[in-house]
């Protein structure tokens, strides 16, 4: 059993030693197992060789080891364990308390924060103010204080007998200020999940602002393209109109320009590529 559960806590355990047993024998003989059983029969209370008389090669061991987990239990008990070690089904990062820890500081597991107060040491829930822990903090950071302060004393005195059963002063200072210094350590931990959250309030608030200038940008540089097109069409709307005399008479009997001014007129008028094409290099 000790060798069982030192290979679950190797980085690549090796697989269990029962999982030989899920055969497809085994797996036939617990499911006539619980149809003669009835669903709500304990099997581990049953008589396994009784029940499956008729039947050939019933293991020696319980055959109700082979059923599934129950998720009901996991979730009543809130954890479950994989390789030794215990998982919780909601993740919380666990107090010094439940640590077995010294703790001086209020129980607060909660993690909420009205944003608007932007106060990452006081929590709050629907308006409702919650714990408050800098006063308990500050109170840690001066026992911490002067406990090093009397330490530093007690390293002065003279060292006890070797015939004296009382316990070194500095070994009573130095305990606490390890219990002092826990606390500390467990307190900030605890203040990680509103940190993440504030860099991550932070961060979008940028994205979002770097956003809007780009958008902005953009639109500003399309409106001043499409006055510039705007212009650039009249122009050419203009020009054409003062380029384009009619001749009767010679060449045309419809008052149409000659072929030969017909032609001139449209190598000098631009087209709307040629427009496009000089927007882009304008721009």
């Amino acid at each position: 059993m000790d060798d069982e559960e030192t290979e679950l806590r190797n980085p690549f355990p090796s697989p269990p030693s029962h999982y030989t047993r899920y055969t497809s024998h085994n797996l036939k003989l617990l499911a006539l197992l619980r149809e003669r059983a009835g669903p709500d029969a304990d099997l581990y209370a049953l008589n396994q060789y009784e029940v499956l008389s008729d039947q050939t090669d019933v293991p020696d061991w319980p055959l109700a080891q082979l059923e599934k987990p129950r998720v009901d239990w996991i979730l009543e008990e809130g954890h479950y364990t994989v390789f030794g070690d215990t998982w919780f089904i909601k993740e919380k990062i666990p107090s010094l308390a439940e640590l077995g820890g010294h703790q001086l500081y209020p129980t607060d597991p909660n993690v909420g924060m009205c944003w608007s107060h932007g106060d990452p040491l006081r929590r709050y829930e629907f308006g409702t103010v919650w714990t408050d822990r800098r006063p308990a903090l500050r109170s840690i950071l001066r026992s911490l204080l002067v406990t090093y302060s009397k330490l530093l004393d007690a390293l002065l005195l003279p060292p006890p007998t070797a015939s004296s059963q009382i316990e070194a002063e500095w070994k009573r200072h130095l305990e606490w200020i390890n219990i002092l210094a826990q606390n500390i350590m467990a307190a900030a931990n605890d203040l990680r999940p509103v940190q993440a959250r504030a860099n991550l309030e932070l961060m979008m608030r940028h994205q979002l602002e770097v956003r809007r200038e780009e958008t902005k940008a953009i639109h500003s540089k399309c409106d001043a393209l499409e006055a510039q097109l705007a212009d650039l069409r009249l122009a050419s709307q203009g020009a054409a109109s003062h380029s384009k005399p009619v001749v009767s008479g010679i060449g045309s009997s419809f008052g149409q320009p000659m072929p030969s001014m017909q032609n001139a007129l449209q190598a000098t008028d631009p087209s709307m590529d040629d427009v496009l094409a000089w927007a882009e290099e304008v721009a």
